[in-house]
């Protein structure tokens, strides 16, 4: 125990702390949310089903947490193309085996026996592990739109193109949000990811016209009064659940949405579970806990010893924070439903894994800067050889040429 307590002395305790709180209690309303779906599942012979299957998910991400914290963030860079090409080899897989399996349409999981991987999740932190290392070796040329800024577009052309015909929109459009913030953090012409959107919104528009689900969420959500009344059950009581949990809420156990009225409640909607039982000082308590995580992700971003950390750290907070208040928008019927999780809240397999093992990079980021040999060289190479003198200002590394924050 004191080797741990020696290893967490290293990195960023308080968000080291806020995971743990925040995995507690997703861990215990997870219970609460899916109690009466595994009684039902299991004809009454246990209540913990679905929260067994949670916590051993919950293990296996805290065991990749904890190796990414002690492997230097660095080795991501060397082999970052290679972590893409294996999550394109994933998805790729993913689709031909379901046309073997004769599904009518690719799945987004990739089963291996007893075991299921959702390959968009593993796509989408390789997609910002790439982006970050190509942004730290080719930042002089991220400008030039043939010899940078085409490299980039054309690696998330290939991950979106295989996440959107899963099919998988909210993923897709994720990926794009994530990967355009980084780019333009990274100095991207803002005439290029101009045009860029322009036809990635293009896309998104004939993909949505050709598929009837997707369409169908969006005809939902812009004109309900147009739809038929089971498409709108779901939000209907989500938003029931929240006004029912008031502002203290009634209390741990006590939701009546779980008793078959919210379906699925321990999945995508188990944010208005914590709404009905917790009440208005839950759901923020939740929400201020996500936003803590960001916050402590900026502030490792911007004392990261190089560029690679800083672009590392920023897409995976970009992504966390996403993923979390969409989810909570959804619920709250403020944009479509898209079927995104709440990050280590949700029941979900691979991604409560991937979700953790991005935060442990992260926490390896914020230790990196205490390293007397990283402290030695990253101030030169980014400030210039005047490290508290006026240099400072003027070079921030290159970014700050664009107007970017950093």
């Amino acid at each position: 125990m004191s080797y741990l307590n020696i290893i967490v002395k290293k990195y960023d305790k308080f968000l080291l702390g806020a995971i743990v709180v925040l995995c507690v209690f997703g861990t215990v309303m997870l219970f609460s949310a899916s109690s009466i779906r595994s009684l039902e599942i299991t004809s009454s012979r246990t209540d913990t089903l679905y929260l067994q299957a949670h916590l051993k998910r919950l293990l296996l991400g805290v065991v990749f947490m904890f190796f990414f914290m002690m492997v230097d963030y660095r080795k991501l860079k060397e082999w970052s193309l290679h972590i893409l090409g294996g999550a394109v080899g994933l998805l790729v897989l993913t689709l031909v085996m379901n046309m073997i399996q004769g599904t009518s349409s690719p799945s987004r999981w990739l089963y291996l026996g007893p075991v299921s991987i959702q390959t968009s999740d593993i796509a989408r932190i390789a997609l910002i592990i790439f982006l970050a290392a190509f942004i730290h070796e080719k930042q002089e040329h991220i400008k030039d739109f043939y010899n940078g800024f085409l490299t980039c577009i054309l690696a998330i052309g290939s991950i979106v193109m295989l996440v959107i015909i899963q099919p998988d929109l909210s993923t897709t459009t994720m990926i794009l949000i994530i990967s355009f913030v980084m780019l333009f953090l990274g100095g991207a012409k803002v005439q290029h990811m101009m045009a860029t959107a322009g036809v990635s919104l293009t896309f998104l528009s004939i993909v949505i016209m050709n598929w009837d689900y997707m369409r169908s969420r969006i005809e939902s959500f812009l004109n309900p009064e147009t739809v038929r009344p089971e498409n709108l059950h779901q939000i209907k009581q989500s938003m029931i659940s929240l006004a029912n949990g008031g502002f203290f809420g009634l209390g741990l156990g006590n939701s009546y949405g779980k008793n078959y009225f919210l379906p699925t409640p321990h999945t995508d909607f188990i944010f208005a579970i914590i709404g009905e039982e917790t009440g208005l000082i839950g759901t923020l308590f939740v929400l201020t806990l996500f936003m803590f995580i960001f916050q402590r992700g900026i502030h490792i971003a911007k004392a990261s010893p190089d560029i690679f950390g800083v672009m590392l750290a920023l897409g995976i907070s970009c992504s966390f924070i996403l993923y979390a208040f969409i989810n909570a928008a959804v619920v709250t019927n403020l944009v479509p439903t898209t079927g995104l999780v709440m990050p280590l809240i949700s029941y979900g397999g691979s991604g409560v894994v991937v979700h953790l093992a991005s935060l442990g990079i992260l926490l390896n980021i914020s230790q990196s800067k205490r390293s007397v040999n990283s402290d030695a060289d990253w101030r030169k190479r980014i400030y210039g050889s005047d490290v508290d003198g006026s240099s400072r200002n003027n070079h921030v590394f290159t970014l700050t040429s664009s107007g970017n924050p950093f």
